[in-house]
């Protein structure tokens, strides 16, 4: 990393409708360096970001790239001069190929038009053994896994010769392995004097991989400087504003009858699995990307047919689950990845919050709006959900405040067995905070929650037990005191063998 600037915006500042988004906002990132743009959802990365990449226009302020002014609003001018998004939603055609994806628009032709095929994929293995990674040019993106597209994403970016690469949560959906990859690959390019923008919410990821952060908070910068000169308590304390980010969110409450038993049950991705919760408990459930989890609590919810074995639910045996069954026997899901699984972009708010109480009461012709409003807006206090207007698209929130929307949704069914999957994915330190603190609440009242989450202090955080899964098989069923990242990682590596009496290994 030299100390030429190859990116200054300087007194970004952008309004929308009145309201203050950006605020003399500064960033600058230098020539081979890895920057953090860190900040809670809401404090202004993407707005910043849009403005850089052309989407958005600022209301004043300038931007430079590589010592020349950047145009404003424009996207096409933005990437011709170096800039390119790794979108957290990966912008990729599933249904064309790999090297059809890289050169689109770029396509190597013939003196009659026809493509050069061959010459493409020569082109694109080279770029992949620069980045020291192994796709099949000629694979269809749809069958790659989320790493590998990736992988594709940075590769297409590189071919357009960018300079700079904004990578937004890059590894939301990576396993450790796969997080390490990307990050050697990071390096890699960092080393041939490409920068990067790196914006996540995981500490630990960017106290490993960056070389210098800047802190948004509410549209302001709160700081800026070299990683190695602050740690991830102080950075965070900057991120939410000074508020507590180490009060404890764990206490334990008294549980009642057997709400959930599981016969061993089997599944895509898993089998043979038998798991007891009683009422008012939190049982996470963690394991490698793949491990089976996420297919175990769709197949309880019945969004998967089961295969095998039986759920017992509140003494009712059930062989075959549906979605619908599964509602009915007040029981509700939060999936994985909001975006596509759980919002309805086009609908307000309310029509999102009240959309699976209407499934439960579809036979009832008559829409009482007064009363949804109503409901709303007790469930918006009791979740601390920042919005005013109930008509307004849910898009118009950020991702922690869509995600208690999707929880209030929820709610509003009245559960009594509560499954989450990866429920803080994509959200910042502060709605985490409120989501810990929501599922504790809700267990003292008697839901039980079964929690699936790749990261092991979350699970500390709220977790009377812990299931561990390797393979699709159950490996431990810890009891609190005996979650320890250490001993997680052996059963969930499967360095350990299954635990068959409930307890953990001495590590």
């Amino acid at each position: 990393m030299d100390n030429t600037d190859l990116l200054s915006m300087t007194g970004i500042c952008k309004s929308f409708f009145g309201v203050t988004v950006l605020d003399h906002v500064d960033l600058r990132v230098r020539q081979g360096e890895i920057h953090a743009l860190l900040g809670e959802n809401g404090a202004g990365k993407s707005t910043l970001m849009n403005i850089l990449g052309g989407v958005l226009t600022a209301d004043s302020g300038a931007v430079e790239f590589a010592g020349k002014p950047l145009g404003r609003g424009a996207v096409k001018e933005a990437e011709n001069a170096g800039v390119a998004f790794v979108h957290q939603e990966l912008n990729l055609f599933n249904d064309l190929t790999v090297c059809e994806n890289i050169f689109l628009r770029k396509e190597l032709t013939g003196a009659l038009g026809s493509l050069r095929k061959r010459e493409m994929a020569r082109r694109a293995a080279e770029l992949f053994e620069r980045l020291g990674v192994a796709i099949d040019p000629y694979a269809m993106v749809s069958e790659l896994e989320t790493s590998k597209k990736q992988q594709l994403e940075i590769a297409k970016a590189l071919f357009a010769n960018a300079r700079l690469f904004i990578l937004d949560e890059p590894t939301t959906s990576l396993n450790q392995h796969e997080t390490e990859h990307l990050f050697s690959i990071l390096r890699r390019l960092k080393a041939e004097g490409k920068s990067f923008i790196f914006i996540s919410h995981k500490m630990n990821e960017i106290f490993e991989i960056a070389d210098r952060y800047t802190v948004l908070n509410n549209g302001r910068v709160v700081g800026s400087g070299l990683i190695s000169d602050t740690n991830p308590r102080e950075v965070t304390r900057m991120m939410i504003g000074g508020k507590l980010i180490d009060e404890g969110y764990y206490e334990k409450t008294r549980t009642g009858e057997v709400a959930l038993r599981l016969n061993d049950l089997a599944g895509e991705g898993f089998s043979g699995v038998n798991i007891t919760a009683h009422a008012g408990e939190v049982v996470a459930f963690t394991g490698l990307k793949g491990a089976g989890v996420s297919e175990l609590l769709q197949t309880i919810f019945g969004a998967l047919p089961m295969r095998g074995g039986s759920i017992d639910i509140f003494g009712r045996t059930v062989k075959r689950q549906s979605i619908g069954s599964a509602m009915r026997s007040h029981m509700a899901m939060i999936a994985a990845n909001r975006k596509e699984n759980s919002i309805l972009p086009d609908l307000a708010m309310l029509d999102n919050l009240v959309v699976s109480e209407h499934a439960l009461t579809a036979r009832r012709q008559i829409v009482r709006r007064k009363r949804e409003v109503s409901r709303y807006n007790a469930l918006r206090e009791e979740l601390s959900i920042r919005a005013n207007d109930p008509f307004d698209l849910i898009t118009s929130l950020s991702g922690g405040n869509q995600q208690k929307v999707i929880l209030a949704r929820w709610l509003n069914t009245k559960p009594r067995i509560l499954l989450m999957d990866n429920p803080t994915q994509g959200i910042d330190v502060g709605a985490k905070a409120e989501i810990y603190k929501l599922i504790r609440a809700l267990a003292a009242s008697g839901i039980t929650i079964l929690f699936h989450t790749l990261e092991i202090p979350e699970i500390q955080k709220v977790a009377d037990r812990c299931v561990v899964f390797f393979h699709g098989r159950m490996q431990a069923d810890l009891p609190r005191e005996e979650i320890t990242e250490e001993r997680v990682m052996l059963y969930a590596t499967g360095a350990a063998a299954p635990d068959q009496s409930g307890r953990g290994v001495a590590v």
